[in-house]
């Protein structure tokens, strides 16, 4: 009997948007993909505007053979809907949001069609978006709009250049007032985002029985209900049901906001030989995980999308505008959501990668 043959996967297909035509986006894409032959670990393709790649080219000066290489990469025209003549780098405007906001949308579209296993998204500015008339919170909304999920999430991922300890941090909300966050916090969302932090835990990164953290919302975590309600009349109670629905997983909390972020940051710089960190951390709101998350690993944290049928990362940065357009954007960000997107991806695939224990 001959003997079989081992199976051999596809290389990751991804779609790599170029985000805000007066941001940084086209031109952290360019250096990003400039730093190395991404050919020989993906397939990607890059959704934008043929006349501001080679505007960013001009910009940047690329050693030639560099330049040959990002020329032969794949190309998605994208026609925008509004003329981008006299664009202005750091201002963005109606038809710089309506550029972005189209290659997004292409991207999903082509994905959903099975084009593409993974979307990596360069930085929009939602007050572009809204300009053009797309009153979206942010990318993640029409992600998931387009995808037709109800229930998602915004994570973040970075593994530390000091000791390669992964961070993992889920937001429970994600971009609205701050007080606006304590009614939003029900049981039914905070159920459905521990859902989804679990099962990405278990499927994009082999942790099946993991530790999580889960952060309490007042100064103290409440200290008894002096400083606050939440924690025992809402975070608490759900806590105990948790720990009962998933007694595969060790859920602590609610934990002091003040300390939370002790061991992660011990466990990040190796200031502590015996440190034991929690494999996820779940925020309540924006700041509370975004602040640690950014002072940790600001040029590499990658943005998660939980939820979604595909894998969709982008850099943990925004549109940068005062910066743009002079050659000073750190790609280090995309390059990791470059990365992580093709982990991932071929964790989905049943092949191996870093960022997981064995993918």
């Amino acid at each position: 009997m001959a003997a079989s043959l081992p199976l051999v996967h596809p290389r990751p297909r991804l779609a790599l948007t170029l985000g805000d035509p007066a941001g940084i986006g086209p031109e952290v894409v360019f250096k990003a993909l400039a730093q190395q032959d991404w050919s020989t670990r993906a397939d990607i393709t890059v959704f934008g505007t043929e006349a501001l790649w080679q505007e960013t080219l001009g910009l940047l000066a690329l050693d030639p053979q560099v330049g040959a290489r990002i020329a032969a990469l794949n190309w998605f025209e994208v026609a925008p809907p509004l003329p981008l003549s006299g664009l202005t780098p750091g201002l963005g405007n109606a038809a710089t949001g309506a550029a972005s906001f189209s290659y997004l949308s292409q991207a999903i579209a082509q994905t959903l069609a099975g084009n593409f296993d993974a979307i990596v998204t360069a930085p929009i500015a939602k007050s572009a978006w809204h300009a053009a008339g797309h009153t979206y919170p942010g990318q993640t909304e029409l992600l998931a709009e387009k995808a037709g999920v109800s229930r998602f999430a915004m994570g973040f991922v970075a593994r530390s250049p000091h000791t390669h300890w992964v961070l993992r941090m889920l937001l429970a909300t994600t971009h609205m007032p701050l007080h606006q966050v304590p009614g939003t916090l029900t049981p039914e969302l905070l159920t459905a985002k521990l859902r989804l932090l679990i099962h990405s835990l278990e499927r994009d990164f082999g942790l099946t029985q993991p530790r999580i953290a889960v952060a309490g919302l007042n100064p103290h975590s409440g200290e008894g209900g002096q400083l606050g309600w939440e924690e025992q009349d809402l975070i608490i109670p759900w806590l105990e049901q948790q720990r009962q629905r998933y007694p595969q997983v060790k859920i602590d909390g609610p934990v002091p906001a003040d300390t939370l972020w002790v061991a992660p940051g011990q466990a990040w710089f190796g200031h502590a030989s015996q440190v034991v960190a929690h494999d996820a951390y779940l925020a309540l709101y924006h700041d509370q995980g975004l602040i640690p998350v950014k002072l940790m690993a600001f040029d590499r944290a990658v943005n998660l999308t939980l939820g979604l049928p595909f894998i969709r990362t982008s850099p943990d940065h925004g549109t940068a505008f005062d910066i743009a357009g002079q050659g000073l954007a750190d790609p280090s960000s995309l390059v990791s959501a470059l990365s992580l997107a093709i982990e991932l991806t071929q964790r989905r695939l049943g092949q191996q990668g870093p960022w997981g224990v064995v993918l």
